[in-house]
Parts: C-alpha cells; structure tokens; sequence
C-alpha cells in the first residue's frame, strides 16, 4: 500500500484501501477542488442524475452503488462466499456481492482461490473433510482478471496486490480461515451454515477472464448486470465520448500517469494508485499520457 501505491497511512499492517466508498460508515470524502471535505452521499443528494446518472440515480438514490478497493494480501485471506441480491435482501435487506479482481502485482507462486475443481453439490460440500482439496487454484501473475459473481467461493492468496471491484456490499461469510487464531488465541467467526444457501456449487471450465491487453485504447474486461469494467492503455493521447453513457465513470490507475483533460482548460493529473470520480455530466474528455499509463475505466451497467 505505501510502497507501490503511495498510500499515507500508519496501519500496520495495512492490508486493504477503500478508494470509493459508498458503504454506511465508510462514505468517501473528496480530496480537493472547492467541495473539499464533502463526502460523496451528500454529493448526490445535491447533484443527483447530474453527478451518478438519471437511471443510476432512480434506482439507487443517494446509494452509490459501486465500491472500489486496494487489496494486499502478504497472507492467505480467509475463503468466503458472497450473497445474490435476492438472498442479501431476504437475510440483510442489503445488495448482494458481486466482484472482479483486476491482478496489479504477484509473487512468482502466488495463487488465488475462485469456485470449485470438481462437480459439487450442497451435500457433497457439507462431507468434505478437507476443503482445500476441492477447491480450485489458479497461479497468477500481473494483468490477470478474474470475475467473482456472488455465489463463487473464493479466496485471494499470499504475495498478491490487486483491484477490486464490487457491489457496494459488505456482506461476507466467511468459510475457512487457515486455522488461524487470535492473540488470545480465539478463531475468527465462521458462517459456514449462512455460506450453504448462498453458494454456487456448479463446476465451471473457465475461470480466469480470457482478453488482450492493446498497446493503445479501449478493451472490456468484464460486463455483468452491476458494472464494466475496461482497460485503458494510453501511449497517445485518447479521446472519451461517454456521451451516450448516462453514468458516473470511475478511472482507476494502475500504472503510470496520465492528464484528464476537459472543457477549454480544465485538468487533473491521476498516478499509479489513484482513484478519480468523473460525474456523469462531464462526457467529454481527453486522456493524455505523462508516461506509458494503465487505467481500470469501470461505469454502471444499468441496461
């Protein structure tokens, strides 16, 4: 986080960085320009469609509906489960929790858990004496995406630094945890009886998200009811015409700098590790490179 992302913080350890927020108690705040100091829930109450879409707007409200992250695992993280929309509001009337991970760096044997390496059922699960051994690793290395609807048990590994995209949700049942304990030597919770209802036990033959990476422009990553997301490699200056778009448009940088260009003479510079919240009225925009730069371009799919 401090050393690759340039994140000014004393947490030790500092594992995960909520870049935008719109979780209850965790709302983000605007770093500058002169709404400095406003968090984002009163910024749609004033700026309503203007700022997260018409459509965004009529179905969320002061919601906002996408929740951006930083992740660095320097250990296993715990192996969970996420709830659909159905199941979050039936138990929490609450969003459910759908993800993808976008892979910044990696260890040369880092992995990741995501869904199952054999046919499974509810009862087949419940048997299974060691969990570990159904369950299916991937070997990962920098660029690479992998798409987490709710329901997919999954677990991010040691050695890994990545972007997360999600819901705005932050409802997880965790499963197993590596046996670890606390100072006290106490286990964390498990929700292992919660995780059975919200699973997705199916057996699928893919996956890692399959794309090329271009050398210039525009490439989807992912498109799910929730959000897309792109990759934006720029060595040339880029135009943006999200004019027929009708939603907030989040760039994430993962490597490089670039400068967001709009209107006659307005900019703002954005580096590796920023996140930047373009409101949905500005549909116009010029990306132009300080040096060979990376974004994650991710917008609500309302449609």
């Amino acid at each position: 986080m401090k050393t690759v992302l340039g994140k000014k913080t004393n947490m030790k350890p500092c594992a995960e960085s909520w870049e935008l927020s719109g979780v209850s108690d965790n709302i983000s705040v605007v770093a500058n320009g002169f709404l400095e100091g406003n968090n984002l829930q009163e910024l749609i109450e004033i700026y309503m469609g203007d700022l997260v879409g018409d459509i965004i707007y009529e179905k969320f409200g002061i919601e906002f509906p996408i929740l951006i992250k930083f992740i660095d695992a320097q250990d296993n993280l715990s192996i969970q489960v996420h709830p659909d929309d159905r199941l979050a509001a039936e138990r929490h009337d609450a969003y459910g929790k759908t993800e993808m991970w976008y892979v910044m760096e990696a260890g040369k044997d880092s992995s990741l858990i995501t869904g199952f390496n054999q046919e499974m059922n509810r009862e087949k699960f419940i048997n299974e004496k060691n969990l570990i051994n159904i369950l299916n690793f991937e070997k990962v290395s920098s660029g690479d995406v992998f798409f987490i609807p709710a329901g997919r048990v999954h677990a991010i590994g040691k050695g890994i630094l990545l972007a997360e995209i999600q819901q705005t949700s932050d409802i997880t049942y965790r499963i197993y945890d590596w046996d670890r304990v606390d100072t006290d030597g106490n286990p964390r919770e498990m929700h292992t009886e919660l995780a059975l209802d919200a699973i997705d036990y199916n057996l699928h033959e893919e996956y890692k998200t399959q794309y090329q990476k271009p050398t210039q422009g525009t490439t989807e990553l992912v498109k799910c009811t929730h959000f897309t997301t792109n990759i934006v490699c720029i060595g040339q200056p880029i135009e943006k015409d999200y004019k027929n778009l009708d939603s907030f448009v989040i760039y994430i940088c993962t490597s490089g700098a670039c400068s967001i260009n709009w209107g006659t003479v307005e900019s703002i510079e954005i580096r590796k590790g920023d996140t930047i919240l373009i409101p949905a009225v500005l549909d116009e925009l010029r990306l132009i490179p300080l040096e060979p730069t990376e974004l994650l371009e991710v917008y609500h799919s309302y449609r």
